[in-house]
């Protein structure tokens, strides 16, 4: 018995230290993404939107466009219609401290505080370095992709309420950039964000990040502040 107990107790130690150096893995990992987008004044990316709900019959892909300043918390997100020829489905804009949407169809923006949730729906930009704050982490693995290494990492929030209970994201080892996002919700629903392309540095005034009244007449103002 004494013996079953001290290989139990061996076993246990070592799982315990091997999911530790996972631990330490993943944030190792993650810390080089953050830092690598952190260390770029606007990042620009092109990225594919998916939602999939298999119990509700649900499948939409959109493409969209990220512009990114995130040292100050601005950005841009830009979101196509599937059609043949794209057109500017939906915006969300953020100064910092507000926040924008942008329905093309309704012909309406609605006005918000910024989105500081983190959960990486309404601003694909957080996506990136979500993993800070909230949640918990564990490497899961490396696959090739059309032959290059990636990287697996999944998150899951330390607070159990959230709505989004696992993150799987896919890292480019030899970039060291995010290739995608997959979250889980508890109503079913599937969200990937897949990066197609990711391009340092662009030239990005803060008009940018900011709602043009001017340029959008017509537009009915809905404050949801």
């Amino acid at each position: 018995m004494k013996k079953i107990i001290a290989y139990t107790i061996l076993a246990i130690s070592t799982y315990s230290t091997a999911f530790a150096q996972k631990d330490s893995q993943a944030k190792a990992i993650l810390n080089q993404v953050s830092q690598k987008y952190r260390s770029y004044d606007v990042i620009k990316t092109d990225f594919t939107f998916s939602l999939n709900n298999q119990q509700a019959n649900i499948k939409e892909t959109q493409t969209g466009t990220l512009i990114s300043r995130a040292k100050t918390g601005k950005y841009r997100v830009t979101l196509y219609s599937a059609a043949a020829k794209p057109e500017v489905d939906k915006e969300i804009l953020s100064d910092g401290k507000n926040q924008w949407t942008y329905l093309k169809k309704d012909k309406e923006v609605q006005v918000s505080d910024a989105d500081k949730s983190g959960d990486g729906l309404s601003n694909p930009a957080q996506i990136f370095t979500m993993y800070e704050k909230g949640f918990k982490y564990l490497y899961t693995g490396e696959q090739k992709i059309a032959g290059k290494a990636y990287q697996n990492i999944e998150l899951t929030p330390e607070d159990d309420k959230k709505a989004i209970f696992k993150v799987k994201l896919t890292i480019d080892k030899a970039k060291k950039q995010l290739y995608s996002a997959l979250l889980f919700d508890k109503n079913g629903n599937r969200y990937t964000y897949t990066v197609r392309t990711f391009t340092p540095n662009v030239p990005a005034p803060d008009a940018t990040f900011a709602w043009d009244a001017k340029g959008h007449p017509g537009v009915e103002v809905v404050d949801l502040r």
